[in-house]
């Protein structure tokens, strides 16, 4: 438990990346900590694309300015028709369990010594466009990864946290 919390704190939003390039079995490892994640009932709606050829980074870079010239990024896509659902509310579970997987790779990375982190803000219609496999998913993260750069550090915000008495109460 203890190494759990330790990591969940150090791991940052890395947004400077060395041009060291990534080994494939790291990527592979990343993935199947997103498959270890827990989806509603178990139906793991989500699939992901891995972006390091040239060609198709290019693509991928213009759709966000938030790339940061990492040497990796993986693409995260969902199926609502696919995805668990509440019984008793109808929530569909897509996007719930797709922010689990992609926590389950960014702390994966962190864990093999990378730096990652998730985007938000990218243009899916552009790379849905060049990337035809992508149509059926739902877009919903682009995660740069590499090795950080020697003056990678978190953002100041990164240290901002609430209190446990501020976010959690006995009822």
């Amino acid at each position: 438990m203890n190494d759990f919390l330790v990591l969940a704190h150090e791991r940052y939003s890395c947004r400077t990346y060395s041009d060291r390039p990534v080994e494939r079995w790291m990527i592979d490892r990343i993935i199947d900590a997103g498959i270890a994640a827990p989806t509603a009932c178990n139906a793991q709606a989500w699939y992901v694309w891995v972006v390091d050829d040239p060609i198709s980074q290019k693509v991928v870079r213009a759709s966000t300015p938030y790339h940061f010239n990492a040497p990796v990024m993986l693409i995260l896509g969902v199926k609502s028709d696919e995805a668990g659902a509440c019984r008793s509310s109808g929530l569909n579970f897509a996007e719930i369990d797709g922010g689990i997987v992609g926590a389950h790779m960014l702390l994966a990375a962190h864990d093999l010594g990378l730096g990652a982190l998730w985007v938000g803000d990218f243009n899916a219609a552009a790379i849905q466009e060049a990337f035809t496999e992508t149509d059926d998913y739902r877009l919903i993260g682009i995660f740069p990864i590499g090795y950080a750069a020697e003056d990678a550090v978190p953002s100041r915000m990164h240290y901002t946290r609430k209190a446990a008495s501020e976010i959690s109460m006995t009822v």
